[in-house]
């Protein structure tokens, strides 16, 4: 297999000089990792905030890689916590998450798991999220869900197909939270700001997280600080994918692309009404869709609701 650049040319983020190919032994070996301290200051050798001093042009991804960076360190030194526990899928959202965690908590503190079902998940991601994990240096784990999944299915009623997709993601999330216990860290969750606004992840499953790092992020901006990062077009291109069943692709399943999506979400979340942007000439089908999807999944955004008994 021809090796293929996962990030471009040399550089990967800030003062960092490494080059990300995908081999042909993706063998993931565990290895043991000494705990180092969360840096309190950034790793990197010149931050955006020195380059803004020094008047040197900084772009609005600079800014956001900062912000996060940031903040992901501070939760961290903030709660005491040490290592982030984190969910490698092999798709941009996951490969930026644990690029981003790296950057702020060093690779000491991270910890990931590749979770495939094998003979659905496609060899690609796989193979990629392997070699995501040997390049940032990170503790991997390789387990598949398949024999989980069988367990699932041995109950006294047919479970649904829906029942069996989000019970996949329901697995995966048990599986980093035993993670998360054994090792005394926190899972660090994926989703971007497009899926936690429509709903679109399952609840306790790939929603299930105690900080989401990318959570503030539309898909399209996700895809705007990968290409900051450099990542290649290899992962740039790909389709995003849950990968619950065959042929399964986000934006089939969401009826429009992401730059569509993203620009209903940015005009809601701006205080247009559904009429305003019909009225602006944008497709009413995408338009109430959208809506609908927002309004049906809220639940999702919130706790439970509690029954008040002391009123």
């Amino acid at each position: 297999m021809d090796q293929l650049p996962l990030f471009n040319k040399k550089e990967i983020g800030f003062g960092q000089n490494a080059t990300f190919r995908l081999s042909d032994n993706t063998e993931t070996k565990e290895k043991t990792v000494t705990k180092k301290p969360i840096p309190k200051t950034p790793t990197l050798s010149e931050t955006p905030r020195e380059m803004k001093k020094k008047g040197k042009n900084i772009s609005e991804m600079a800014k956001v890689y900062e912000t996060i960076l940031g903040e992901l360190r501070n939760y961290f030194l903030k709660n005491n916590l040490q290592n982030g526990i984190i969910g490698l899928s092999g798709g941009i959202d996951s490969c930026l998450t644990a690029k981003l965690a790296v950057d702020a908590l060093g690779a000491e503190n991270i910890i990931a798991a590749i979770m495939p079902e094998v003979g659905l998940t496609a060899k690609e991601n796989i193979d990629h999220a392997r070699e995501l994990g040997r390049f940032l240096g990170i503790k991997v784990f390789y387990q598949p869900i398949n024999t989980l999944i069988i367990d699932y299915k041995i109950v006294s009623w047919k479970p649904s197909d829906l029942a069996q997709m989000n019970t996949k993601a329901r697995i995966r999330a048990t599986m980093l939270y035993n993670l998360a216990n054994t090792f005394h860290g926190i899972v660090l969750g994926t989703s971007n700001k497009s899926e936690i606004l429509l709903g679109y992840g399952t609840k306790y499953g790939d929603l299930a997280a105690d900080i989401e790092v990318i959570g503030d992020l539309y898909k399209t901006e996700v895809y705007d600080l990968a290409r900051f990062l450099q990542f290649s077009d290899i992962l740039l291109n790909k389709k995003p994918s849950a990968e619950l069943k065959p042929n399964h692709t986000d934006e089939e399943d969401l009826g429009a692309s992401y730059n569509e999506l993203d620009h209903i979400l940015r005009k809601f979340e701006e205080g247009k009404t559904v009429e305003d942007l019909i009225d602006r000439g944008i497709n009413p089908s995408i338009v109430h869709r959208v809506a609908r999807l927002m309004a049906m999944n809220k639940h999702k955004r919130e706790m439970p609701p509690i029954i008040n008994v002391h009123i």
